[in-house]
């Protein structure tokens, strides 16, 4: 509640060094357990028990320093990353924007993160869990072999995480997305799967800038190799009318102008699917209302990043409440009950 307070002062600053800051700050907390969820929350996804739907997205926590911290404010998830097998430094400065007037935020990043290496010795150490951590991998730019990257990813990171999370979608590691083509797609999940170490879910994150048949051929492939779910979607290259001077930025824009679009994916992701992936909706999601439409629309569970920008760390909690609200209201004994319902 106090987070308007302070919103200002945060927003004065840099939005990468605020965002560094914030890291830097949540670090020292304890971590302790995740505030009890409405049991009406509680859902099963990909063999997995989550408390309440209400996930953190990658991109918050790139390097896996603070994921019981969130846990703690009330995520039902959290997944970390994206982490690549060798560090990098990511794009030139600046490349994160913060476009208030539309509550939106845009990014060129370019996967920057510490590597695998040392993120594995932090979630070695993290110990018992108040909810799933997911690790999200992506392939370092100058690699030579990007499937070969993400094999490397799954090999390593399988032990520390309850799911991992393909990302061949983000839009600012020049040539990624080219790989959500059904061959290049094919030959890349079954390296990934082949490089399990143990069985452990496997998520696949994809772009909301996809046509039709790109979306038949995605969920096809994704049900034939075994992918545990899909991740609807990541930022979007696309620019509806935006107020902000940062709007012609290049790089993936998210937050509220991304809730349509991510919607309308959503949907057409569950019809591809025919039911028999689960989906996680992403973008847009700023609060209970649009949650609840992401789960009567088909999703099993949500993810949200850049709101917190806007809203503060309680937002997790509120959306939650909101959402054990509105399930009970219209007679839903729990949120699987409520999916595909709208």
């Amino acid at each position: 509640m106090l987070y308007p307070l302070f919103r200002p002062l945060i927003h004065a600053l840099d939005a990468e060094q605020a965002h560094r800051l914030t890291i830097a700050a949540l670090k020292p907390l304890p971590a302790l357990g995740a505030p009890e969820s409405d049991p009406v929350l509680a859902c099963d996804v990909a063999g997995l028990h989550f408390p309440n739907p209400v996930g953190l997205a990658a991109g918050f926590d790139k390097d896996a320093e603070v994921p019981a911290q969130m846990l703690g404010f009330g995520f039902g998830f959290v997944e970390v990353g994206t982490l690549t097998p060798m560090p990098q430094t990511g794009n030139p400065k600046p490349r994160l924007f913060r476009l208030a007037e539309d509550r939106a935020v845009i990014n060129r990043m370019g996967f920057n993160n510490g590597g695998q290496a040392s993120a594995l010795e932090r979630l070695q150490r993290l110990g018992r869990r108040a909810g799933p951590v997911g690790v999200n991998i992506g392939a370092n730019k100058d690699s030579d072999d990007r499937s070969a990257d993400y094999a490397k990813g799954a090999r390593a990171m399988a032990g520390v995480a309850d799911y991992l999370t393909v990302n061949i979608s983000s839009p600012n590691t020049p040539g990624l997305r080219a790989l959500q083509s059904a061959a290049a797609l094919d030959e890349l999940l079954h390296g990934v799967m082949g490089a399990l170490p143990a069985p452990t879910p496997v998520f696949l994150k994809v772009a909301p800038d996809l046509e039709a048949e790109e979306i038949d051929a995605i969920a096809r492939v994704a049900i034939e190799r075994g992918v545990s779910a899909l991740i609807v979607s990541n930022t979007t290259v696309s620019r509806p009318p935006l107020q902000s001077r940062y709007a012609d930025e290049t790089g993936g824009l998210s937050g509220a102008p991304l809730s349509s679009l991510a919607l309308q994916r959503l949907r057409d992701f569950r019809s591809a699917a025919g039911g028999k992936l689960p989906l996680v909706s992403a973008g847009g999601i700023g609060d209970a209302d649009e949650a609840y439409a992401r789960i009567r629309a088909g999703a099993s569970l949500v993810q949200l990043y850049s709101a917190l920008v806007y809203e503060g760390p309680g937002l997790a909690r509120r959306i939650a409440r909101g959402l054990a609200r509105r399930l009970r209201q219209d007679g839903f004994g729990s949120v699987a009950e409520a999916i595909g319902q709208g």
